[in-house]
């Protein structure tokens, strides 16, 4: 007990110092907990790059001190209570993964949901209001913006030429939802954080496993993959959210103006999201052109009518009933509220 006992003190006085009044201090300093490093370009040419020079771009009395997550020691199934506990006041939230502390994020991406970035777009904006209430009342922390990394694909070490041909096979996953549709199709859900996903291809303890094409490439996938099928199971949904606490502290224009600042980086994100998803998709497969990662070889599995027709119909008899079940539970009226706001969006009203 003595032993964590400096530990603790170090916690306590973090916790005390970001809880201070915003006049007890010229600039206010945000502790953020960044995308991880192994995702790749979105988080090191877009997101890092904006916290890092957010005081000197916006003008705001604001200092953030911004690192990613896998430089921290923290899994990023652990950010909201992170969040919570005060000893970070801001982070780049990965929605599948705290999908167990609050499963009403799942409502964002379910499987089938999201076949495109424009549908994608439509539903995001549709739920970012009863996202962000449940988060404030749960959390104490408000959802500012939300993006997607990007179409998440198929990658395998076996011969596939469809995608009823991952039955029988091991699948890397990351969130219930996509493991209950991997389930129905014949495959084994294998839930793998992202940064063991290499090696588990590598060993054969999986035989597929799913990401988006520029994470897939810049952590290395296809070395040990021979299949790329770009269908798009979800478009993993991640949004930034700062503590109740801090957001309070700022004025109601500096609220405004920060605000602003992260809704043009969305804005930024979302663009850069969907020129990445091409060019990676490209390079893995060593088609031109291909600006942004290195060239592989992967064969490149065309998607039929039949496997888009197979992901349309997991929405509402697969990936819908099953996410509304678990976030009954947790959240009543869950599904009533995704009904009237993204129900509308896609005509399941």
């Amino acid at each position: 007990m003595l032993k964590l006992f400096p530990t603790l003190l170090a916690a306590t006085a973090i916790a005390a110092a970001a809880s201070l009044p915003a006049q007890a201090a010229d600039t206010l300093k945000i502790r953020i907990i960044g995308q991880p490093l192994a995702t790749g370009l979105i988080q090191a040419k877009k997101e890092q790059p904006f916290f890092e020079n957010f005081q000197a771009k916006t003008g705001l009395p604001i200092e953030m001190d911004y690192k990613p997550m896998d430089t921290l020691g923290i899994k990023d199934a652990e950010q909201l209570r992170v969040l919570k506990s005060g000893l970070f006041q801001m982070t780049s939230l990965r929605f599948s993964q705290n999908a167990r502390d609050e499963p009403t994020l799942l409502g964002f991406d379910l499987v089938g949901l999201n076949p495109d970035y424009a549908t994608a777009r439509k539903v995001f904006d549709a739920y970012l209001d009863v996202a962000d209430a449940r988060l404030q009342k749960q959390f104490q922390v408000k959802l500012l913006a939300v993006f997607p990394f990007g179409p998440q694909i198929l990658f395998c070490n076996k011969p596939i030429t469809k995608l009823a041909d991952i039955k029988g096979l091991k699948v890397r996953t990351y969130d219930q939802n996509l493991s209950k549709f991997i389930e129905t199709i014949g495959g084994t859900p294998v839930p793998i954080p992202f940064a063991d996903a290499h090696q588990s291809l590598s060993l054969g303890v999986v035989d597929c496993a799913v990401t988006g094409p520029s994470s897939a490439n810049s952590s290395g996938w296809p070395e040990v993959s021979t299949h790329q099928m770009p269908v798009s199971f979800q478009v993993s949904a991640n949004g930034y959210v700062i503590g109740l606490k801090t957001w309070q502290k700022l004025t109601p224009e500096q609220q405004n103006e920060l605000k602003t600042a992260i809704n043009a980086l969305n804005d930024e994100i979302w663009e850069y999201s969907e020129a990445l998803f091409k060019d990676a998709a490209n390079c893995n497969v060593g088609k031109d052109p291909c600006t942004t990662g290195k060239k592989f070889n992967l064969v490149d599995v065309p998607v039929s009518a039949e496997d888009h027709a197979v992901l349309k119909s997991a929405l509402t008899e697969v990936s819908l009933p099953a996410w509304a079940e678990i976030c009954e539970k947790s959240n009543p009226g869950c599904l009533q509220a995704w009904k009237q706001t993204v129900g509308g969006v896609v005509g399941l009203q």
